[in-house]
């Protein structure tokens, strides 16, 4: 079992929440890491913004995220988690996206049972594959893993919005008796539906909270009372990100310079990681004659 993969079972293995800001990039992992979380997401609806400029509607490819997410998980040391989408076409297909996330260094790999092309979960569009469609993706999943892929599975339904609650419940304990290592039922609407989740279906819950979605913002401590070992931040960063650029842009476009709102160069050069560069460089310089 690879480093990852053994961290984030011993992090679920806790009584504690674990809050779980997501990046997109390897800058942003770093900076999360950083600041002293256990682990991270690689948002599929961040990735698409910032690699494409384009919205998270199926318009990515396999090979762009598996790219995107090498470089993520090779820029930190804590557990990243990974966005794979439907698994990118059918069992076989699902197979080999767990494999190659695996190999890219993921600790988990989500996989959802949207039809494709997919959205984000609190957008509108949506539809989900039939149950037998959506089983076997998770069992493909799960196949890969038990034949070497060393990874965890994420298994996530998003018929709360299309089949209700009931249905979203089934196919969540089912993704866990087939073998899914963590839980994620997208979108319920109140506190009520996020207990009846995690009470009625065993297992390790993820919750993710999207500013304006569809699921209420609830605080660690009472999320982590409801019975979620994991609560993701997917766009939290990226919309505070966009903010600071759009107001930076939006000064010097009146004429002026937004020198108050920026890090000073030396916290830039060091969250980027000049200061540990020039330490390994030391190492090997030849001393001047």
């Amino acid at each position: 079992m690879s480093a990852p993969t053994k961290r984030l079972r011993a992090l679920l293995q806790t009584d504690t929440l674990q809050v779980m800001p997501c990046c997109w990039d390897a800058l942003s992992a770093k900076m999360i890491e950083q600041a002293g979380f256990p682990l991270t997401f690689m948002s599929g609806f961040a990735v698409s913004a910032t690699r494409l400029g384009m919205p998270d509607t199926g318009l990515i490819s396999f090979g762009e995220v598996l790219d995107q997410g090498r470089n993520i998980c090779s820029a930190v040391s804590i557990p990243v988690l990974g966005d794979g989408d439907t698994g990118y076409g059918n069992a076989l297909n699902v197979k080999r996206t767990v494999t190659q996330f695996a190999r890219a260094g993921f600790a988990a790999v989500m996989i959802e049972d949207q039809l494709s092309p997919k959205r984000c979960g609190h957008t509108r569009g949506k539809a989900v594959a039939d149950r037998t469609e959506a089983t076997d993706r998770i069992k493909a999943a799960r196949d890969a893993r038990d034949e070497g892929a060393d990874i965890l599975i994420l298994a996530r339904t998003d018929a709360r919005a299309t089949h209700g609650l009931d249905e979203a419940m089934w196919r969540a304990g089912t993704f866990r008796e087939l073998g899914a290592d963590i839980l994620f039922v997208e979108a319920p609407e109140n506190e009520s539906e996020m207990r009846t989740i995690t009470a009625e279906v065993p297992g390790v819950h993820m919750a993710n909270l999207v500013e304006g979605g569809n699921t209420p913002l609830l605080p660690p401590a009472l999320l982590q009372d409801i019975g979620f070992r994991i609560a993701a931040y997917p766009l939290t960063l990226l919309s505070a990100a966009m903010r600071a650029v759009k107001e930076s842009l939006e000064i010097m476009a009146a004429g002026s310079h937004p020198a108050e709102r920026l890090l000073d160069f030396e916290a830039l050069r060091r969250i980027v990681g000049f200061n540990d560069y020039y330490k390994e460089e030391a190492r090997y310089a030849n001393p001047r004659t």
